[in-house]
């Protein structure tokens, strides 16, 4: 090895604070292995807006010469793990300042692991991610996805216990008992052990070959340079009724509006209070939903008078981001059908806390 990275994907401010732990504490038990190491972020969108997804890496390498260099990168080259924090995520990400989507594992070195913190099997989340022309290994942490970040730092257990899966999966860069000789000097040291180990022996691992996986649809990203980019604080402004398509927010989500067409009153509340102008209307006065531009955030389902006319269903049970009124003009009783399909797959709406 002259130099392995881990990259941790986590959804901007929510889960800041758990990443930052994760690459902080990977460098710190690896320089107990008389290695040296560095941690450094990168932003998607402005500087973490709520729920975009944004990457910590910890860098590791066994010179100096070697970090350096790839501390200078806007992403390192050798990547052995993605750790993705929440498995809506493997759907793909933003590049960077919204100029793409691009696949969860694109930046994985051949043979690397994606490590997903998930209650998904193999199979549901390769519908996700795409093939890859070298193999690779999947491997998942059982879990739900945790807001451990939220802010401030909310102790949890799932950053220790996903520092222990990659110290299984990545095979050397950083040892399980570097790690747990790390911990020993914390507080809850104990406690801190027996996460490390819980991660180290519950992650599953998953051989994924040469070409299996979901079909890469997504368009290559054309990164500019620094002469290139847009100014950073304007937005284009666009016709009323239009979306901008720079702004394609879906990657953020981790649950959608799912709407009961036959219950809407008309009253045009969803439509206004989008901040993404997600709502798209219909010669019938309803008001259909883009997904590919809808963030997630359940304003639409908090705002609406109806009781269940607006619902936030789990994210994981959707595969595509068709607009579905459509399906609704068609047949109205198939598209009753089809959303109570939805809500009961998902174990129902999601929860109202003010967030989503």
């Amino acid at each position: 090895m002259s130099a392995g990275a881990v990259d941790v994907t986590y959804r901007g401010v929510f889960q800041k604070n758990l990443a930052g732990v994760i690459t902080k504490e990977l460098v710190k038990a690896a320089r107990r292995e008389d290695k040296f190491g560095g941690t450094v972020a990168r932003y998607g969108d402005s500087p973490e807006r709520n729920g975009i997804p944004a990457k910590q890496f910890a860098v590791i390498a066994s010179d100096m010469a070697s970090l350096q260099v790839e501390m200078t990168k806007y992403e390192p080259d050798n990547v052995v793990v993605v750790a993705v924090m929440d498995d809506t995520l493997a759907k793909g990400i933003e590049s960077w300042a919204w100029y793409g989507v691009r696949p969860i594992n694109l930046n994985l070195a051949p043979g690397g692991t994606l490590l997903v913190i998930s209650r998904q099997d193999p199979a549901a989340l390769l519908k996700w991610i795409p093939r890859r022309p070298q193999p690779w290994t999947l491997a998942i942490l059982p879990g739900e996805p945790s807001f451990g970040g939220l802010w401030v730092y909310n102790d949890d257990g799932t950053d220790y216990r996903t520092m222990g899966a990659i110290a299984r999966v990545t095979d050397g860069l950083v040892s399980l008992e570097s790690l747990i000789a790390q911990a020993a000097g914390t507080r809850d040291g104990g406690k801190r052990e027996q996460q490390l180990r819980e991660g180290y022996e519950a992650v599953q691992l998953h051989q994924v070959a040469a070409g299996e996986g979901a079909e890469d649809t997504y368009v290559p990203v054309q990164m500019p340079d620094w002469t290139q980019m847009r100014e950073g604080l304007v937005v284009p402004a666009v016709e009323v009724g239009r979306t901008n398509e720079l702004f394609m927010k879906y990657t953020t989500r981790t649950a959608r509006p799912l709407i009961k067409f036959d219950a809407c009153v008309k009253c045009q509340i969803c439509y206004t209070v989008c901040p993404d102008e997600c709502f798209i209307p219909t010669p019938e006065g309803h008001y259909d939903v883009n997904y590919d531009h809808c963030c997630g955030c359940g304003i639409c389902a908090q705002s609406c008078p109806v009781s269940g006319c607006i619902e936030m269903v789990n994210e994981a049970v959707f595969d595509g981001n068709e607009p579905l009124h459509g399906v609704y003009e068609r047949d109205p009783a198939a598209y009753e059908e089809l959303r109570a399909e939805k809500l009961a797959k998902a174990g129902g709406p999601v929860p109202h806390y003010g967030i989503y």
